[in-house]
């Protein structure tokens, strides 16, 4: 029952931060329509900007998350601009594609950035360790989740009260009445790619706070491509409500599958999941089901 318990509150804290991650996917397809699959490279050149601010150059924390935050939306903004705009009216599998082609180029940037296979950030949030019922919990875990609800509240807030925010709500029901309205869809475009880099790099950060910079990183954003497939792909509620379901599932299911068959069947979990619910309910838990007539 005590290990119960700590797989279960690990696996919902973890499964929070996967859930933040997954929102920068539905935000870019919901406004743009790109399945964006550098989800993983993004979290994890994001992880070791950190690394350079913080342990290479000495940065105090605060100082060095504000330049790795800057350097996120500096990313999303020339990954849309250079990259995907030039693209705009092409076949959706040319998207598709240049999105991998982007996810090897920076995963070969990491590489030849900084070779080294693991690194360590400083520890950003406190790790004390706390005691809930019978289980054992460290405050990074509890921290890393509660920022990531904030942060979700924080986008809810602003794509319900926002023009900006609206506009980007809009711009996935109808692109054209968007444009009708005086308002650039290459603007929505950008802004999109921007608020996905930043919570690539936020998501990344916690992570790697938590468990060290590898790149099994980039393994988090497949987990967290997970997470849309369940929730839906263009619904924020669905991401948040699919994370926790995702590292529930994988802590739990790893803690009790893994002396019983191979030590990597926890990081299985969610692909297998993947599968489940495409099977069953291809469009998620809460994504909207679209009918073409023909």
């Amino acid at each position: 029952m005590d290990e119960l318990l700590q797989f279960v509150i690990t696996g919902i804290t973890v499964g929070t931060v996967y859930a933040l991650i997954a929102l920068g996917f539905v935000l870019v397809w919901k406004s743009s329509g790109v399945a964006n699959l550098a989800l993983g490279q993004l979290v994890l050149i994001s992880s070791w900007f950190a690394y350079g601010m913080l342990v290479q150059l000495g940065l105090p924390a605060w100082f060095g998350l504000i330049i790795v935050i800057v350097l996120s939306l500096m990313l999303g903004w020339i990954i849309e601009r250079f990259v995907l705009r030039p693209l705009i009216a092409q076949p959706i599998l040319s998207l598709i594609t240049v999105t991998l082609g982007l996810a090897f180029f920076l995963e070969g940037l990491v590489s030849f950035t900084w070779p080294k296979s693991v690194a360590a950030l400083p520890h950003i949030l406190p790790d004390q360790v706390i005691h809930i019922g019978t289980a054992v919990v460290s405050m990074e875990y509890l921290l890393a989740a509660a920022i990531s609800l904030i942060l979700f509240v924080l986008l809810s807030l602003y794509f319900k009260y926002n023009k900006m925010g609206i506009a980007m709500r809009a711009t996935a029901d109808d692109q054209l009445a968007v444009q009708a309205c005086g308002i650039p869809v290459t603007k929505i475009f950008s802004r999109s790619w921007m608020f996905a880099c930043v919570l690539a790099a936020i998501g990344g950060i916690l992570m790697s706070s938590i468990g060290g910079i590898t790149y099994g990183l980039v393994h988090t954003g497949l987990k967290a491509f997970s997470v849309v497939i369940l929730g839906g792909l263009d619904s924020f509620l669905g991401a948040m409500v699919a994370g926790p379901i995702i590292g529930l599932a994988e802590n739990v299911g790893g803690g009790y599958l893994t002396p019983l068959t191979w030590p990597g069947v926890k990081d299985v979990i969610p692909f297998i999941i993947i599968i489940i619910v495409m099977f069953i309910k291809p469009y998620g838990l809460f994504g909207e089901e679209r009918i073409e007539r023909i």
